[in-house]
């Protein structure tokens, strides 16, 4: 994955609809349906990352939304409102884990792809298989740098926030993990 197709920055105009979302639902929290439709995708994107099952992940997610919202009138916007949401998220997955005693991290999911070509499917097949070892080879922090920056979305500054790293710390870890993963694919299709 090259530099270039990675979305480094959030355009300003979305932080200021995303904080005038805010203080619309801390006026009336019938306008938190605003914040929910936002966030609904990218939260349960992450929570299927990390269950595999889609029934646990959507039942997670509205548990997420529901605390947040329990929680939204004691919640200060500093721009930061996908880490604060995505905190919330983290915290009913491990809720999860210790009800279920499911240390396991790594979903089962179906392979992707809509090929007319055969052979274009066996080698994006083989590819996604590869990087799929490679990801459950990578220590849990690494797996987790990944889910939350490209499965859920968050910009390096909610992600740095979110795991209480400095922005330039998260956006070197992530590049170097990149490059390192990227080196280790080219290796094991030569």
């Amino acid at each position: 994955m090259s530099h270039s197709s990675i979305q480094t920055t959030v355009p300003v105009e979305a932080w200021d609809d995303e904080a005038q979302q805010i203080t619309a639902a801390q006026r009336d929290p019938r306008q938190f349906n605003r914040l929910y439709d936002r966030y609904v995708q990218p939260v349960y994107r992450y929570l299927f990352s990390r269950l595999g099952n889609p029934q646990e992940a959507e039942d997670l997610t509205s548990q997420t939304f529901l605390k947040a919202l329990e929680a939204f009138p004691r919640y200060r916007h500093n721009g930061h409102f996908a880490a604060w949401l995505f905190s919330i998220a983290r915290s009913k997955l491990v809720d999860h884990w210790r009800a279920t005693h499911n240390l396991s991290s790594a979903p089962d999911e179906n392979l992707p792809g809509n090929f007319d070509d055969p052979l274009q499917q066996v080698i994006e097949t083989e590819r996604v298989q590869t990087l799929r070892q490679l990801v459950a080879q990578l220590p849990d922090d690494d797996q987790e740098l990944l889910r939350l920056r490209f499965t859920a979305g968050l910009s390096f500054g909610e992600v740095a926030t979110l795991l209480g790293r400095s922005e330039d710390a998260v956006k070197k870890a992530t590049y170097r993990l990149l490059a390192r993963m990227q080196n280790q694919m080219e290796v094991s299709h030569d």
